[in-house]
């Protein structure tokens, strides 16, 4: 019953939106060809810069309004373009409006959405409209016409080809909604450049965060474990050296557990510098990819399958990447999708790296669901990579990161 409420609420969202698309289209067509038409007449003026650069900065406004709308009606989150520059000077500002990509786009918008519009609202009302009017065609011919009149072919048809227009208006809605929101995202949304850097600004930030995390564990593990072990083996060797304070008669054998336990100390020392700098980069990578994740699968608890196409090698940096990828979603794997057997499947090839995770678990894992994916794609994208989940209720589940081989 939910799942049919909700279905009703989209339709009846794309429905209001068909409905106001041939007003606004109408009022937001008229506002782009007056701006270029009375653009053009003015340009020749004192009048006509100044009225342009109003006209570009209500064109930004109008087009908050249809992001809302469009974010609202059609579920398609449109991202906010970065504002306008102000650069000093009057005439600094003015230019920059003028060559402001955002405000133009929004234009093209609003030509282009004075059709759309228009074609969604002869599909909202004009469609059922004219089904309803085949449908009683035998019936209104009459009341127009009184008098005996024959059933003829145009009444028999007139019924079935009604029908058939009604049946074909929720694929023209769909169809017609679906090129709303292409639109929307294409010309409302940041340029591509502004998107670009926005990325980048945000996979900055997501280095810097885990940089800086990393730096402050790996500085913690050093103080309270290495230094530690460190400090208790310089005691332990301590301890040794005042044994041999009587070179004549040396208490061997408190110098032999002492030199056993300085022994031990070192190892474990050893262990966590290892343990430490596997953090950092990999020993197993040294050999590159080929060698590395067979031996992380070993570790895994569900059994895993590994199918390796490696036929270019990745930079350093990717081959980084898609290590700790894949540990943490075999990671996710045991912790989380109940499964039997899994598969790791990795492609390099024509500039392009894509691994590939399933597991025939329980399903349900999505990106922000308490899984560790959303913090998986934010480094992915720091390096160009993406996150590509498939993972319907019940499973089976594929997660996939694609990434470039080189950046």
């Amino acid at each position: 019953m939910t799942e049919r409420r909700r279905f009703l609420d989209v339709r009846g969202r794309e429905v209001a939106f068909a409905v106001l698309g041939l007003p606004l289209g109408v009022l937001g067509g008229g506002y782009a060809v007056a701006v270029l038409y009375a653009g053009a007449l003015l340009s020749l003026t004192v009048l006509g810069l100044p009225f342009v650069v109003a006209a570009l900065l209500g064109a930004r406004s109008i087009g908050r309004l249809h992001r809302w709308l469009v974010g609202r009606l059609l579920g398609e989150p449109v991202p906010e373009p970065a504002p306008v520059p102000r650069p000093p000077g009057l005439f600094a500002r003015g230019r920059a409006v003028l060559t402001d990509p955002v405000a133009w786009r929004v234009l093209l918008y609003l030509l282009l959405r004075l059709p759309v519009g228009a074609l969604g609202f002869l599909a909202v009302i004009g469609l059922p409209l004219a089904s309803g009017w085949l449908v009683g065609f035998p019936l209104w011919v009459r009341l127009i016409e009184p008098g005996p009149r024959t059933v003829g072919w145009s009444d028999l048809a007139a019924i079935p080809a009604g029908l058939a227009l009604l049946a074909v208006v929720p694929a023209v809605l769909r169809a017609l909604s679906r090129a709303n929101r292409v639109l929307a995202r294409t010309l409302l949304g940041p340029v591509r450049s502004q998107q670009r850097v926005r990325e980048l600004e945000s996979a900055r930030a997501t280095l810097l965060a885990e940089n800086s995390d990393r730096l402050r564990r790996l500085e913690r593990d050093l103080h309270d474990g290495t230094q530690a072990q460190l400090v208790a083996l310089a005691i332990t060797l301590s301890l040794a050296d005042d044994a041999l304070t009587d070179p004549a008669e040396p208490d061997l054998g408190r110098l032999r557990s002492l030199v056993d336990r300085a022994r031990g100390q070192t190892d474990d020392t050893i262990v966590g510098l290892r343990r430490l700098t596997r953090g950092i980069h990999p020993v197993a990578l040294d050999g590159g990819l080929a060698e590395a994740l067979p031996g992380l699968t070993a570790t895994s608890p569900v059994p895993v399958t590994v199918r390796l196409d490696l036929r270019e090698r990745p930079e350093e940096v990717i081959e980084r990447a898609v290590y700790f990828c894949a540990a943490e979603l075999l990671t996710n794997v045991a912790k989380h999708s109940g499964a039997r057997s899994a598969e790791l499947a990795v492609t390099a090839a024509d500039g392009k790296v894509r691994l590939t995770v399933r597991d025939d678990g329980c399903g349900g894992a999505a990106v922000g669901a308490g899984t560790g994916l959303a913090g998986l794609a934010e480094r992915l994208a720091a390096v160009d990579g993406a996150l590509l989940v498939d993972s319907p209720p019940g499973g089976p589940t594929a997660v996939s990161a694609v990434l470039p081989g080189r950046l």
